[in-house]
């Protein structure tokens, strides 16, 4: 993808993809146009096999800023709809971005540049790791431009990330929360300052690059299903057949090799 596409993809560094949201005049708000150019990425991220770790960050000066009310665009593939399945298929083609993200196989840490409003917001969300930059901020948006204060799967997220109490004061009254707030509330792991930002991603993704890819891939995997899995009981089958899988690939051996010779391992699955 190109300097002038709308989501840019590079590599800053061995087995890290760095996924910029590009519409840095606007904010990086959310037409239909970046949200298609997001599936995009996502679809060619997840297809290669040479990324471990997924950098996901905004251009200029905000991560993102929600819906963009001044030209939204339309989705794609509308010819012969009319107005119903039309509004249906927006909304689903919006919404489906947070899943679609959060359906990567690999870990995704989200650099928060900047202001992360409403569906921008969401998408930090759908990151596995969240870091925010000092002059970032967040707010829901929905909910003071005379709309639900619920999108893009924000009422399950938010919740879940930073308690029931956190999440019904953001959701219901809109208010802008700081990144200090954000790391407070535990909506964010760490706030840096600005210059240091994408250093401090990249330095965490490079050190996730150590480790196991495969045991990257199952652990994502398996922390997000069992946010929604039934018992505890559940939850630990479902561990036991990851870390059975994750025997096969002789990684064990090569971390014991690795510790009886005080060098470090070497994983290449």
């Amino acid at each position: 993808m190109g300097s002038d596409a709308l989501v840019k993809l590079d590599k800053p560094q061995a087995h890290v993809t760095r996924m910029t949201l590009n519409k840095p005049q606007r904010l990086n708000s959310m037409s239909f146009g970046l949200v298609e150019a997001l599936y995009e990425a996502i679809e060619v991220v997840g297809r290669d096999n040479d990324t471990w770790v997924v950098v996901l960050t905004g251009a200029g000066r905000g991560f993102c800023s929600g819906l963009d009310l001044h030209d939204r665009g339309m989705p794609p593939n509308i010819e012969g709809l009319g107005f119903s399945r039309l509004a249906m298929k927006s909304m689903s083609f919006m919404g489906g971005v947070v899943p679609a993200l959060r359906s990567l196989p690999q870990p995704v840490v989200a650099a928060i540049n900047g202001p992360a409003i409403g569906g921008g917001l969401c998408l930090a969300l759908g990151a596995d790791i969240r870091y925010a930059a000092e002059s970032a901020y967040f707010a829901n948006a929905g909910i003071t431009n005379g709309l639900a204060g619920s999108e893009l799967g924000i009422t399950y997220l938010l919740p879940r990330s930073v308690g029931m109490s956190h999440a019904a004061e953001i959701l219901l009254t809109g208010r802008r929360f700081e990144a200090h707030d954000a790391l407070q509330m535990g909506l964010v792991s760490r706030v840096v300052p600005d210059d240091q930002l994408l250093s401090a991603a990249l330095e965490t993704a490079a050190s996730m690059c150590e480790l196991s890819p495969f045991g990257l891939q199952m652990t994502k995997q398996c922390m997000w299903a069992n946010v929604e899995i039934s018992s505890l009981q559940a939850a630990i089958d479902f561990e036991n057949r990851n870390q059975l899988l994750a025997g096969y690939t002789g990684n064990l051996d090569e971390a014991i090799a690795a510790w009886r010779e005080n060098r470090k391992p070497v994983y290449e699955e």
